[in-house]
């Protein structure tokens, strides 16, 4: 049997909210000493938890006590519900935490302003000087001419939507500019990050298979470290969150996925992605 004191110290909640409980016939003690201290023994403990977790769902008292004294009230069942519901909640602030980042890092979606020629032009001499001879030479080959192969690098900046995508990665147009100026083409960074992103997206299909959010989520996270790195990325939620709506409209991307990696990867990952984001 534990006191009113000792179970406030072991619960956090106060002595004068357990006389409270009390007297509303939420929380009785097991039993009364003779001078009037309740005590309160492990079952009384176990209802008081189930209290807590209600009370952080922010369900009024009396409609706990309701649930609680419901003579079909099922304790495994109303804990998994309430786990569910936290968890819901829990994705929620993690997309407010990511918004927050996103604007720490200088985002601001709401606006959009066009890469000048100059810029983009800046961006594809970079981009050609980091190919390997190979590698551009493939490319140039396949676009039919060095120019022609320079106007689609520049296309993807001068198209709207896709500049605005940036914008919304990176914050900024600056900050894009910076990140892409930063890439050096090096092989062996480009296939360390590959390798890690197979790694991730194989836990992504183990956690399918175990039905684990919990190691889904994980993934989620490990993913956006390595979508930062492979990127230059303050916070990856925003490029993520494209990726995932990209994935469910089904195209190359979601082929390549499911290809690689296993029928319902694609979707799998998407869901994943937007349920620890909380959208």
């Amino acid at each position: 049997m534990k006191t009113v004191k000792d179970v406030s110290k072991l619960t956090g909640v106060s002595i004068r909210t357990l006389r409270y409980y009390d007297e509303i016939g939420l929380l009785k003690p097991t039993e009364l000493t003779e001078a009037g201290y309740r005590l309160y023994d492990s079952k009384a403990l176990g209802r008081l938890q189930e209290i807590m977790f209600f009370r952080e769902l922010e369900i009024p008292l009396m409609d706990i006590k309701k649930i609680i004294d419901n003579p079909n009230y099922d304790k495994e069942q109303a804990l998994s519900a309430q786990k569910s519901l936290l968890e819901q909640e829990r994705n929620r602030l993690n997309g407010i935490i990511g918004l927050i980042a996103d604007v720490m890092e200088g985002a601001n979606t709401m606006s959009f302003e066009p890469f000048r020629n100059e810029e983009i032009q800046k961006i594809v001499n970079h981009t050609l000087g980091c190919m390997s001879e190979e590698k551009l030479g493939e490319q140039v080959e396949k676009y039919g001419g060095m120019e022609q192969y320079k106007r689609h690098l520049a296309s993807g900046f001068a198209n709207e939507q896709a500049a605005a995508d940036l914008l919304k990665w990176y914050g900024s147009k600056e900050k894009a500019i910076e990140a892409v100026m930063q890439s050096t083409g090096n092989g062996e960074e480009i296939k360390q990050e590959q390798e890690e992103n197979a790694k991730i997206y194989k836990q992504f299909m183990a956690a399918k298979e175990a039905g684990d959010m919990d190691m889904a989520h994980s993934a989620v996270e490990m993913l956006a470290e390595n979508y930062k790195a492979m990127f230059s990325l303050g916070n990856a939620r925003n490029i993520l969150l494209d990726l995932a709506k990209e994935y469910l409209q089904s195209g190359k991307l979601a082929e390549a996925a499911d290809s690689q990696f296993g029928k319902g990867c694609s979707e799998y990952v998407a869901h994943a992605i937007q349920h620890y984001y909380g959208v």
